[in-house]
């Protein structure tokens, strides 16, 4: 049970901060005028961003409710 507690620690950090880091590299192409990224549209690019962001934190809610029930 304390595997899979550190494993919902360790996946809602690096998921939110995967997610930062793509909603950035997205809102910093558009800003520069640019519509694509890598063969994706910069739009997707912050849709897979956001996405990751909510697994992130689902992830970490997941992980204080399981605390919270020890206690």
């Amino acid at each position: 049970r304390l595997a899979m507690n550190e494993l919902l620690l360790w996946l809602g950090r690096v998921a939110g901060l995967g997610g930062l880091l793509l909603c950035l590299v997205a809102l910093g192409s558009r800003f520069s005028g640019s519509h694509w990224v890598a063969g994706f549209q910069v739009g997707t690019l912050l849709q897979g961003g956001t996405a990751a962001m909510v697994f992130g934190g689902f992830c970490l809610l997941a992980w204080l409710v399981e605390n919270a029930r020890r206690g």
